[in-house]
């Protein structure tokens, strides 16, 4: 009979992404891309973050709370192989599994002190929604998580080369500073799916309390529109 563990968030996301959509498909590949981790009340205790200082990177082990599903299925349709190929599920890192948990390599960027939620970790490069739920925390260990020479499979290299961003000087002046290089990185990692590729076509996701909507065609993207994103989507 399989084993059945309880496990308790210890700490959520705070980040710019109210959903999946635009979200970087691995972590890492956007390092300007910043998130704040916030711990639960029950989890705020300093001492378990002594020591954390002297680490560059972390791993968080997390949920894909929105992908829980009642059932599973032992093959998936990887969008990086156009969408119609099946593999193992256990050959992806589809957020649809038996157990529906996640890995995430980031940067460690900062530990900060805050009266509303005590001590934050700030992290970079990640690739998680707003409000995910993190299971656990650990330090990423270069001599022993850096493997030389390993293969990667049908993922071993980039899906593709980063777009070429176009936007517009008045439509780029509706984004905060602070949120400009990020939002850059983002687009030139092409944030469609990987079977879409309609230039007719015009995307849009929400970031940082923005809606953004764009096209794409011969390898550039262009920005069509920036505007505030409605109130339940609005992060900032």
């Amino acid at each position: 009979m399989p084993q059945v563990f309880s496990m308790q968030a210890i700490a959520h996301i705070q980040s710019g992404f109210p959903s999946k959509f635009g979200v970087p498909r691995q972590s890492g590949l956007v390092d300007a891309l910043e998130a704040t981790l916030i711990f639960e009340p029950e989890f705020r205790n300093d001492s378990a973050l002594r020591g954390l200082e002297g680490f560059s990177h972390l791993w968080l082990v997390w949920v894909f709370h929105q992908a829980v599903r009642p059932t599973w299925s032992p093959t998936v349709r990887p969008p990086r192989l156009g969408g119609n190929r099946r593999v193992g599920v256990f050959a992806t890192r589809s957020p649809f599994r038996p157990n529906p948990i996640a890995l995430s390599a980031v940067r460690l960027a900062g530990i900060e002190h805050t009266v509303q939620w005590g001590t934050v970790l700030k992290i970079r490069g990640a690739d998680l929604v707003d409000g995910t739920p993190v299971l656990d925390i650990k330090p990423y260990l270069p001599y022993a998580d850096c493997i030389p020479g390993a293969l990667g499979g049908f993922a071993a290299v980039p899906a593709e080369e980063a777009l070429e961003v176009v936007i517009p000087p008045g439509l780029w002046e509706r984004v905060p500073p602070a949120h400009r290089e990020a939002l850059r990185g983002v687009l030139a990692q092409d944030p469609r799916p990987h079977y879409q590729n309609d230039p007719q076509r015009i995307y849009g996701f929400f970031f940082a309390g923005l809606e953004v909507r764009f096209t794409v065609e011969n390898g550039v993207l262009t920005v069509r529109d920036i505007a505030n994103a409605p109130p339940d989507r609005n992060r900032a």
